[in-house]
């Protein structure tokens, strides 16, 4: 579990881990968001993700003991990895907030510019290079994206805003992973996000009150932090293992697990726009993986002697 120093350049077989992770991501991002929607319509907002992120922080910090992690539990208070876990609380609650507020489509729209933003971010600060390959995708992809989800433009408001500002937040997260001692375990980095998450929200519990719940919305919960805490994971070892510019566009893929889920539970078909759309995504996925094979033979010829 340790990313690859930020001097050198991923290797083929490590982006390709990376884009991997980055789709396992997304889908369990997709499922918890899914649960934590459903759930809200009977909770309150900051009690429903104080209850969650306590979940999550207990199901991490038994993983992290069961791998014999936590003898490095203490660097969950290292300067960069709390800022890490307070950017990312922040982000976390802006999403969910104006999720709560949005149509799922326009939030997900929204959410779904990080990879544009995860790209500038890359180019500007962590010195990467983003050819047109990559930037085609990015754009294609997103293309793809308002395509699929449809917004209205009578839904942008300022939870759209809010929720804006949390894409931001989370292109920043991603940026700071990568800055991250690389001897510090990525299930410590998930711990400090969870309980960051956890302490956030607890604080709003208090400002607004709590509330009965029924049994069966905390056994969606707990389903939930489960989705959430390996989302955390799979993030963070993404963006210590591959190139963010690479993997970015593979962000989009949590519209087609979106399109999947709603088709299995409430029977949605996409229109003509909404396929046009996965083609789009599809085709941005392709073309990004072609351009890098095509890159890594390119290398591979280069670094052959004479």
């Amino acid at each position: 579990m340790i990313s690859q120093p930020l001097s050198s350049r991923p290797s083929s077989r490590a982006n390709g881990r990376a884009i991997a992770t980055m789709i396992g991501a997304m889908g369990c991002f997709v499922l918890n968001d899914a649960l934590v929607k459903h759930v809200s319509q009977s909770m309150p907002s900051a009690q429903l993700i104080f209850l969650r992120g306590l979940m999550a922080s207990m199901l991490v910090l038994l993983v992290a003991y069961r791998l014999g992690a936590l003898r490095q539990v203490s660097a969950v208070l290292h300067p960069r990895v709390a800022l890490r876990g307070a950017v990312d609380a922040c982000a976390t609650m802006m999403y969910l907030l104006s999720l709560f507020h949005l149509p799922i489509a326009n939030a997900t729209a929204i959410n779904l510019a990080a990879p544009l933003f995860m790209t500038v971010f890359a180019v500007l600060f962590l010195g990467e290079r983003a050819g047109v390959a990559r930037w085609s995708a990015v754009v294609l992809g997103f293309a793809g994206v308002l395509c699929v989800v449809q917004p209205s433009g009578e839904n942008f408001n300022a939870w759209a805003l809010l929720c804006l500002l949390g894409t931001l937040f989370h292109a920043a997260r991603d940026l700071m992973t990568r800055r991250i001692d690389p001897a510090i375990p990525s299930i410590i980095i998930t711990l400090a996000t969870a309980l960051a998450v956890t302490l956030l929200a607890g604080c709003l519990t208090l400002l607004s009150g709590w509330q009965a719940f029924a049994p069966g919305d905390l056994a969606l919960l707990s389903i939930a932090a489960a989705f959430l805490a390996s989302g955390y994971f799979l993030v963070v070892q993404c963006m210590r293992s591959g190139e963010v510019s690479l993997t970015a566009p593979f962000r989009y893929s949590a519209v087609l697990f979106a399109m999947l889920l709603g088709y299995a539970i409430w029977n949605e078909v996409p229109n003509g726009w909404a396929w046009l759309g996965i083609a789009l995504l599809v085709g941005s996925g392709l073309y990004m993986l072609h351009s890098e094979r095509g890159r890594s033979r390119a290398a591979a010829l280069d670094a052959q002697p004479e």
